[in-house]
Formats: structure tokens, C-alpha cells, sequence
């Protein structure tokens, strides 16, 4: 470990230099190439410094302890070495996960889909709840959502959704939210008061802009259509809505949140291209695939992952054994204390992993 970091903090020294230079302005790719090697490696060249001056300071106190004589004095080195000690045990827990494989879309923004599953009109409610959710919470870290497409019911429910999320780690935060999310709860239509269990499945998928994918022409079948909204009431009176279809892989994507037919394209082409390499992707990496089935779930849509339950203000998350009961503020947006959970389950899993 010692000398993998030892080259990390070369490496961290020869990027300062890099940055130094004015010309390095002069061509833009290369510096944000450089800026994204030099931020991923900055916190363990740190981190490198912090563990090399306390692994001095532990031997400099050993070495008095052994000379001292004076009692008050002894204790004192004891003590700080001790501290060292601890200091050290803690921050060699935090390289491993500053080593750990970085994963190449933790930066990227999200596309997130929700549909309504099992529980008809309940489970389109849900689907409401849960978009919503996601909304707030992006909206308090600052992060833009630009709705894509949106399939409402009568009675306000969400059939099918959605949207793309713009945000410095959006990606990062909500990766591991895919799967299917189960409400137990009375619905308002229920008489009798009786609980009703519905579903409905998150999909996360990171956007891939720059992402190099042939796509030929031939392979997509192409439809415009009008835009509606709840009860077919019609957002646009123009065929402003595009769908698009891969034919070979099957894969369809819709946009209808802009009145502009081209800009619908362009980003329902956007879609279909982060589809695409999330299917290849996993088709053709083993490696990929395996990274997926961890502590914290395969991330797929037929896993159940999480409970709110209603009645007694619970959620629970199956695959981390996380339950708390304050389900109110939870599907207000306030998720990140269970986003972080999952993310250190996932590191704990793949330093476990690392040791294998």
C-alpha cells in the first residue's frame, strides 16, 4: 500500500507542476483532463502526508519513551502514543477507501425513471410519492431536474416518469436506488381501513454525453405524437413528443417536456445512448456485472430493496437492515443519511473483497 501511495503523491507533485504552467490553458481538453486526475488524486496525497508525519511522530515518541526517565514525562509519551496509534488504525481504514476503484460515472448526472408496478391506482400514487422525493431532495443539494417524460393518472399518480438530474455527483448519491420500492398503506379509496401493499421500480442511469456509441440510423424507428398530460389533456397542440426505438436491443426512450420537437430529440437521443451503454456495458463486462451484486444489491428492477410503511411511520431498507421511523420527512427528500449507509456498505463490501 505503501509504495502504491508513494506513487500517488508523485504523481499529485507532477500534476502541480502541470497546472503551473500557463500554457496548459491553452488547450482545454487537456486541462480538464488534468483537473479531473488532480481532484481524484489530491485527497490521497493527503491523506499520504497525514499517515508519513504520524507514523514520525509515533517513532519519535517511542524513542523518548524509551529514554525518559521521569514518570509524569513517560505517561505523557504513552499517551501520545496511543493517540498515534488510533490516529493511524483510522486513516489506514480511509486509504483503503480512497483506493478502491473509482467508479467512471460517479461524476456524471442521472437519469431517473420511475413506473407504477403492482397495486393499479395505488402504486401510480406512489410512483408520485416517489418522484417527489427525488425532486426535493436533488433541490436541496442544488441540483437541476429537467423532467423528460410524464404519464400521469385522473387522480394525480405518476403511471410512468422521467427526468434527468444535473448535479456534481448526482450519479454517486443516487446509484443505488434502483430496484423496487414497496408501500404498505391505506388507501384514501379504502373503506374498510384496510392496509394495501403496491410497488413501484426506480431505474438510475448515469448520463452519457460524451459517451462514444455507433448508432446507426436504420436501427430506430422514429415517432412524433402530442404531448398530454392527466386525463389526455394536452400540454402542446403541436407533435412536439418524440419516442424512440432501438429495434435491435428493443430499448425505447420518450421526451414530450419541451415544445420543441428538435430539442425532444436531442434529448431522448441523450437517453437512448445511456441506455445503450448500460446494456452493453453489462452485457460484455463480467467484471461490471459482479460490482453490482453487493452488500448493498444487484440494482436490479425485480429486487426489492426498500419498505415505507405507513401505518407505523417505517422504513426499512432490506439489503442494509436500515430502519427508521420517521417515514414523514424521509419522502420529504430527506434521504442522504440512508444514500450514505448504502454507499459505506458498498465500500465495506468491496474492501472485504480486495482482502479476499
Amino acid at each position: 500500500m505503501i509504495n502504491k501511495l508513494e506513487n500517488y503523491k508523485t504523481r499529485y507533485m507532477e500534476l502541480q507542476k502541470e497546472l503551473a504552467d500557463p500554457d496548459i490553458y491553452s488547450d482545454q481538453k487537456r486541462y480538464k483532463q488534468i483537473i479531473k486526475e488532480y481532484n481524484h488524486i489530491e485527497p490521497i496525497a493527503l491523506a499520504f502526508d497525514k499517515y508519513v508525519k504520524l507514523e514520525k511522530d509515533l517513532k519519535l515518541a517511542q524513542e523518548a519513551l524509551t529514554t525518559e526517565a521521569d514518570a509524569e514525562m513517560k505517561e505523557m509519551f504513552k499517551a501520545e502514543i496511543e493517540e498515534c496509534k488510533e490516529s493511524l488504525e483510522k486513516l489506514n481504514e480511509e486509504i483503503k477507501v480512497l483506493l478502491l476503484p473509482k467508479d467512471e460515472n460517479d461524476d456524471k448526472n442521472v437519469i431517473m425513471e420511475i413506473r407504477a408496478g403492482a397495486g393499479g391506482d395505488e402504486s401510480s400514487l406512489f410512483g408520485a410519492v416517489l418522484m417527489r422525493m427525488y425532486r426535493r431532495f436533488a433541490e436541496g443539494m442544488g441540483w437541476q431536474v429537467e423532467m423528460m417524460e410524464l404519464n400521469e393518472t385522473e387522480l394525480g399518480g405518476v403511471k410512468e416518469a422521467s427526468f434527468l438530474i444535473k448535479g456534481d455527483g448526482a450519479f454517486s448519491k443516487l446509484k443505488y436506488e434502483s430496484g423496487v420500492h414497496r408501500v404498505q398503506r391505506v388507501p384514501e379509496t379504502e373503506s374498510q381501513g384496510r392496509v394495501h401493499t403496491s410497488t413501484a421500480t426506480v431505474a438510475v442511469l448515469p448520463e452519457q454525453e460524451d459517451v462514444d456509441i455507433e448508432i446507426d440510423e436504420k436501427d430506430l424507428k422514429i415517432d412524433t405524437y402530442r404531448s398530454s398530460g392527466a386525463g389526455g389533456q394536452h400540454v402542446n397542440t403541436t407533435d412536439s413528443a418524440i419516442r424512440i426505438t432501438h429495434l435491435p436491443t428493443g430499448t425505447v426512450v420518450s421526451c414530450q417536456d419541451g415544445r420543441s420537437q428538435i430539442k425532444n430529440r436531442e434529448k431522448a437521443y441523450n437517453v437512448l445512448k445511456s441506455k445503450l451503454y448500460d446494456f452493453y456495458k453489462m452485457q460484455s463486462d463480467a467484471e461490471y456485472a459482479n460490482t453490482r451484486k453487493t452488500q448493498i444489491g444487484s440494482g436490479d428492477r425485480s429486487e426489492r430493496i426498500r419498505t415505507y410503511n405507513y401505518p407505523q411511520g417505517r422504513l426499512t431498507d432490506h439489503r442494509i437492515n436500515y430502519t427508521i421511523y420517521n417515514l414523514t420527512a424521509f419522502v420529504d427528500g430527506d434521504i442522504e443519511e440512508l444514500l450514505d449507509n448504502l454507499r459505506i456498505a458498498d465500500e465495506k463490501e468491496k474492501i472485504a473483497s480486495a482482502g479476499n
